[in-house]
């Protein structure tokens, strides 16, 4: 059940619809055609924290100035063939939302804004060349108006900073981690449900580190913050093999095979241990309080973090071309249907098809946006008919929004209702269409109100049938990636990029996080078991040349076949059975490597990495 909003989500809501009112008022004053876009880029671009309202407004505005550009160019060239320029705008929005699904910082509102732009300014123009200049100035007058008045009224009005905000986040983290691990040592059988929950959460983590970089701090602390998200990824793979350890150290009833567990627990224990006190002083330097100097490793690890982002090429390009086609489609019909105003509602769908792009699962969505924006369109309408008349004065034209938009200021703070909240605030601006206060051509207004509604019709119902397959795939295909990497990190040739692949298998782990429940239990794995084998294979590669002979031979055997094995798994595209002499050399080799009988680190990391691998593989066998 829904909590009741608290002060902070009504601070937060207040200031964005003042920022809206501040944009509207503003752009109604200079007379701008479109002043709602200017009160709907305040939501597109509001955040509760300060240095991700800057994020957004900065690369917001390059968006919209290169898509504007595009128009300027494009509209001119091509205005006499409209299904050519139709297929140009619509290339242009596959290109720009494929590069913006690339990106996982605020980046990608450069493309992503870019790609709906053109057609905003250049549809509706398509009657008028000759002032597509002057459109394409409105339309950016109109939204830097917007992203200005966000931007100020978040940095003077009670600003929330993004650094106490990532800390909040990074010690609930690392509760939820210590917690993991007390449900391991007392055997919980909740503890599946934490690892999965941290993974989700590193995401989200990732995206306060992004926006940090945009708030007032220093950059002792943006450095603080990155050198813990590295540390902290190492937790996860240590607990998940503690995990197995123990659980194998409690059924074991081999004298010899007690020992090996009984040191390989206690080794990964002291990692654990060293880790977590390494993660709490980083913590402390996040903010106003340094905690000292960084490891001297910190700027290496976050290189390999941002080069190891794993994308799913095809995947990303799909949902591009999906957008571009059902732009393209809605065209068509609007060319064919000879309807003289048909643009606007065309752009307004490229809008929502740009956005239905970036999700795995749009059913879901779809349904929840068409509930909200049949809403919309009931309360617009009653406001255009009942209300907007009677709205002689701005101030009372704001009192009578305040209702809508203080709702959408709420939505937009609620997990997974962010998408849903942007769209809606151009849903009901446009249905409003508040320059009616000056024009009585209510008939008109109200037939484009039906058509825009139309067009965000059209979007969620487009990515419905064209996306059929929803999160499984997606989920499967990571998975499928991972083992391609399991084969590679395997090989010798692999032993030089450890940081890098480690670090996008643990990037991949958490894309997969937010899609299991969609899977309903259909996938094999749930990315942990992959992540696991790659930590130990990387492991035994870094270790493996400076081994003695007798123990370097079976550890080799063990990569060839483990590589040999995951190689055969992507080629059939679903799991195969373990080979069985993976079992005999796994125990040769974890043999060996007590028979040398040192303490060294070294030798404590390979025989961790051996017996975490064969329980892995042996668990994953049984899964199978």
């Amino acid at each position: 059940m829904a909590s009741w909003p608290h002060a902070r989500q009504w601070l937060f809501s207040l200031k964005a619809f003042a920022a809206a009112m501040l944009a509207l008022y503003i752009a109604l004053y200079f007379g701008l055609p479109r002043p709602y876009w200017a009160m709907a880029t305040v939501y597109f671009v509001s955040h509760p924290l300060t240095g991700a309202t800057r994020s957004k407004a900065a690369y917001r505005v390059a968006g919209t100035v290169l898509g504007a550009t595009a128009a300027v160019v494009t509209v001119p060239q091509l205005v006499n063939m409209p299904i050519v320029l139709l297929g140009a705008i619509s290339l242009w929005i596959v290109v720009l939302v494929y590069l913006s699904l690339l990106q996982r910082s605020p980046r990608s509102y450069v493309f992503l804004l870019a790609a709906y732009t053109l057609p905003i300014v250049a549809l509706p123009a398509v009657m008028q060349p000759g002032q597509i200049f002057d459109i394409a100035v409105a339309r950016i007058e109109e939204i830097v108006i917007g992203i200005v008045c966000a931007a100020m009224v978040g940095s003077i009005v009670f600003p929330a900073k993004v650094a106490p905000a990532l800390r909040d986040r990074i010690r609930i983290w690392l509760d939820d981690a210590a917690a993991w691990a007390n449900d391991i040592v007392s055997a919980n059988p909740r503890a599946n449900a934490g690892r999965h929950r941290l993974a989700a959460d590193m995401l989200a983590l990732d995206q306060l580190i992004v926006q940090l970089s945009f708030d007032t701090e220093s950059e002792l602390t943006l450095q603080h913050a990155r050198a813990l998200r590295a540390r902290m990824s190492g937790l996860m793979p240590i607990l998940s093999a503690l995990e197995n350890v123990l659980q194998a150290q409690r059924a074991a009833d081999d004298d010899s095979a007690h020992v090996a567990l009984t040191r390989t627990a206690a080794h990964l224990h002291g990692q654990f241990s060293k880790l977590m006190q390494t993660c709490e002083t980083l913590q402390h330097g996040i903010g106003d309080r340094p905690a000292g100097p960084l490891p001297d490793d910190a700027v290496s690890d976050d290189q390999a973090e941002q080069a190891a982002a794993y994308h799913d090429h095809a995947m990303l390009l799909f949902g591009a071309v999906s957008a571009g086609l059902a732009v393209f489609c809605a065209g068509l019909l609007w060319i064919f249907s000879g309807w003289e105003d048909g643009g606007g509602p065309v752009a307004v769908a490229s809008i929502a098809s740009c956005f239905f792009a970036t999700i795995d699962e749009p059913r879901p969505v779809a349904r929840t946006f068409l509930r909200w924006s049949a809403a919309c369109l009931l309360i617009a309408s009653f406001y255009l008919f009942l209300v907007i008349p009677h709205a002689q004065t701005f101030e009372t034209l704001a009192a009578m929004l305040s209702v809508p938009y203080l709702g959408i200021g709420m939505l937009i703070q609620r997990p997974g209702f962010n998408l849903i909240a942007m769209l809606l605030s151009v849903n009901t601006a446009s249905f409003s269409n508040v320059q009616s206060v000056y024009d009585t051509n209510f008939l008109g207004i109200f037939n484009t109100s039906l058509a825009n509604a139309a067009a965000m019709l059209f979007a969620p119902v487009w990515a419905v049938l064209a996306r059929p397959f929803g999160a499984h795939v997606a989920a499967h295909r990571l998975l499928r990636a991972s083992w391609q990497d399991l084969a590679h990190a395997a090989t010798w040739r692999a032993a030089d990029i450890h940081s890098r692949l480690g670090a996008r298998m643990l990037d991949r782990l958490g894309q997969l996080m937010p899609r299991l429940g969609a899977t309903r239990g259909r996938l094999a794995s749930d990315g942990f078991t992959e992540l696991q084998i790659g930590y130990c294979t990387l492991a035994l590669q870094r270790a493996l040349p400076s081994l003695p002979p007798s123990a370097r031979k079976p550890i080799r055997r063990v990569l060839s076949i483990v590589a040999r094995h995951f190689r055969a798994r992507v080629k059939a595209g679903h799991v195969v059975p373990v080979p069985l002499p993976l079992h005999q050399w796994l125990d040769t080799s974890i043999d060996q490597v007590m028979a040398l009988r040192t303490d060294s680190q070294q030798m404590a990391d390979v025989l961790s990495a051996l017996v975490v691998l064969r329980l892995t593989m042996q668990s994953h066998e049984k899964n199978d």
